[in-house]
């Protein structure tokens, strides 16, 4: 787009601005974790952007305690690894089997008669700890040692205390004829009821649906096994990967036996976008206040954090994670094993690290970094093309498109993504009539040293 010239009549210069060459590429996301799960107490199907875990506890509430055989929630769990590992911004949705109720109380006159009712903010049995007491015109909420207190001598001064200040209750249904009555008591009309704890992957591809548009880099599927969910999760890389929203999967091994992970595991997330860790990890039950042993899922969810702490470019291999323990520590031999078949392996070593930051992929993306690179340019050409959308085909104007794309990929050389790249842009006339400018380029990725070979002379 260029600044408008008046009629040239006076002698004098006339400036024309193009302010194509000053089309950049700004900034794009490299550590975004999403994560799906189920949990105590939240909105379910609906993403909840976090920053820390005290605030993923404030949204979804305290995990259950750790039964390995029955349907833990999960969200939290794995929440508390992913920030453990080192995330920062997460996409979280809460998925349940079924509809969570939500308990309800009802705020009464003298005479027994409803003036309002209190919902709990979110469906669930989480709501039926919370103690709720009317005395003296004092409504009061204690949860889990926290407590809420709002008066109003009148129901309506009561109703708005609640409605601006309650975490714990929505306040609804006041009548105006009732708003100067005195409200004498509250009961309990509907208690709190199904967590949904045992979502299947119908659940998990619903909460998958409503990651796909969000700015995720990694994803995360909270508590569920890899040949449970595999194919689900690779059908939303696949989709998002045709909307030009590209991302990864850190998936778990569903055991810990190595027959078991090579057996049924790899073959069912074999892709150039899935990774899969294993084994998996030990962690302190905060329920049970004991030491637990977690499933693969939990690992994925740990590393996701890990991973999303580094540049595109920096490999996970040799990378510490922060476990507490390991459920299974491989030999040699074992690790030799599970590497062959693409599993990220977890080993002790100076504290717990990463041993080969590899994928599933057996092509061209066996290294996650070089994954991550290549959707980091993916992401910086679709950015810095974008805005040439509707502007001239001509040689200036691909010109500066490619003095745009030029200044990007050359960015990435510096910053070590790239060892070095070719770049043209170009049309013929048949493009130019069907509005295509054709963008090639070659890019040499910069991999990173797994091994290091010494051949040792003596003389």
């Amino acid at each position: 787009m260029s600044e408008s010239i008046g009629e040239m009549i006076l002698p004098g210069t006339y400036i024309d601005v193009r302010a194509e060459g000053l089309i950049g590429v700004g900034g794009i996301n490299t550590g975004n974790i999403g994560i799906v799960g189920t949990a105590d107490r939240g909105p379910v199907n609906v993403v909840q952007i976090l920053g820390s875990y005290t605030e993923a506890l404030d949204v979804f509430g305290q995990y259950d305690a750790w039964q390995p055989s029955g349907d833990p929630l999960s969200l939290t769990r794995a929440l508390e690894q992913v920030f453990k590992g080192g995330g920062s911004t997460v996409y979280a949705v809460r998925v349940a089997n079924g509809t969570p109720v939500p308990r309800v109380f009802a705020v009464r006159d003298a005479a027994d008669a409803v003036l309002f009712t209190l919902t709990a903010t979110s469906g669930g049995t989480w709501a039926t700890d919370i103690e709720v007491t009317l005395t003296n015109n004092t409504l009061e909420m204690t949860y889990q040692g926290n407590k809420e207190a709002f008066e109003g001598a009148t129901a309506l001064a009561l109703f708005d205390a609640v409605a601006s200040g309650s975490r714990l209750f929505i306040a609804a249904g006041l009548a105006e004829a009732d708003e100067g009555t005195t409200a004498t008591s509250v009961i309990q009309t509907i208690a709190g009821s199904n967590n949904g704890a045992n979502a299947t992957v119908t659940e998990l591809a619903s909460g998958l649906t409503d990651l796909a548009t969000q700015p995720i880099n990694i994803i995360v599927a909270a508590g569920f096994g890899t040949q449970e969910a595999a194919g689900t999760m690779i059908a939303h890389l696949e989709a998002t990967e045709n909307d030009g929203l590209e991302r990864i999967a850190i998936m778990g091994v569903t055991q810990d036996d190595v027959a078991d992970i090579i057996n049924n595991d790899v073959g069912s997330v074999s892709n150039k976008r899935v990774v899969l860790v294993g084994p998996g990890i030990k962690a302190n039950d905060a329920r049970s206040r004991t030491q637990v042993d977690l499933p693969g899922a939990y690992s994925a969810a740990l590393v996701a954090g890990r991973l999303s702490t580094l540049a595109p470019h920096i490999s996970l291999t040799n990378k510490d994670v922060a476990a507490d323990g390991l459920t299974r520590e491989y030999t040699r031999a074992e690790q030799k094993q599970l590497l062959q078949n693409r599993v990220m392996v977890l080993q002790k070593l100076f504290g717990y690290r990463a041993l080969k930051g590899i994928s599933t992929d057996m092509g061209a993306f066996k290294q996650i970094s070089v994954r991550r690179i290549v959707d980091f340019a993916k992401a910086g050409v679709r950015k810095g093309s974008n805005p040439y959308i509707g502007k001239l085909n001509n040689v200036r104007v691909r010109g500066a498109l490619k003095a745009t794309l030029d200044g990007f990929l050359a960015s990435m050389v510096l910053d070590e993504m790239l060892t070095e790249y070719q770049l043209d842009v170009s049309a013929t006339r048949a493009q130019e009539i069907n509005g295509i400018a054709l963008v090639t380029m070659t890019l040499k990725p910069t991999f990173s040293i797994d091994f290091v070979k010494v051949i040792m002379n003596l003389e």
